[in-house]
């Protein structure tokens, strides 16, 4: 629930010029899909929605559907987000259904897993974040674009991202679990100053970007990275 026309507006401005190689995804509140497509799209940036409901329509109020995402411009849509699990208690075969009701929507769901500070101490947090995953694969997601998202939760907003060591580890986990035909993003306290360590990092195929991209010449400079 942050940003707004203003922070559009700036996102746009920052992005003019393009200079970046690659896929760009912006994932505003849905109020702002419409905008956001209308403003972005000609500079090549994709949006997305932040969530989706299971189901394809119905008495859900309040809730949003994939297909109206899709209808509002999106191309993609986040599922399983750490804050989305830990609030309202998402259990992995919700997200496993989420992320299904996306590709029949014909969106691109970017799944995301991810260990708490308790469970890396635990010595849990490979354990805990390849069960997440494996949760999700299923057959109707063969052959459909999607991509992977691992969120070290006890660094998100922290102001520190995991190490390179922690990175390589989790992502070469994952690796295992999904194959080759999905992306595997890193998302947790990205900044323009450790994007490029992040993304030399092997299987780190992105990054899903959070604080930073409240600040477009941070956001810019990190796709321009």
């Amino acid at each position: 629930m942050n940003g707004g026309l203003g922070l559009l507006g700036g996102l746009a401005a920052a992005l003019k010029g393009g200079g970046w190689t690659g896929r760009a995804v912006v994932c505003p509140p849905a109020t702002l899909l419409g905008e956001a497509h209308r403003l972005l799209g000609p500079l090549g940036v994709e949006v997305g929605g932040q969530d989706c409901h299971v189901a394809e329509r119905g008495a859900h109020t309040g809730d949003l559907s994939a297909a109206l995402l899709a209808a509002a411009g999106a191309r993609h849509v986040i599922v399983g987000h750490s804050e989305r699990r830990a609030a309202y208690g998402e259990a992995d075969a919700w997200v496993r259904d989420k992320a299904v009701a996306a590709v029949e929507a014909g969106l691109s769901p970017i799944v995301c897993v991810g260990d708490t500070a308790e469970m890396r101490a635990a010595g849990l947090a490979v354990e805990t974040v390849t069960r997440q995953a494996r949760a999700v694969l299923d057959a109707r997601l063969a052959g459909r674009a999607w991509a992977l998202a691992y969120e070290p939760v006890w660094a998100i907003g922290s102001g520190r991202a995991a190490s390179r060591d922690e990175i390589i580890e989790m992502h070469a986990a994952l690796r295992t679990v999904v194959g080759r035909g999905t992306l595997i993003l890193y998302g947790g306290s990205v900044t323009p100053g450790n994007a490029g360590e992040i993304l030399a990092c092997p299987e780190v195929d992105g990054l899903l970007i959070g604080g930073a991209s409240l600040r477009p010449d941070q956001f810019a400079a990190i796709l321009r990275t």
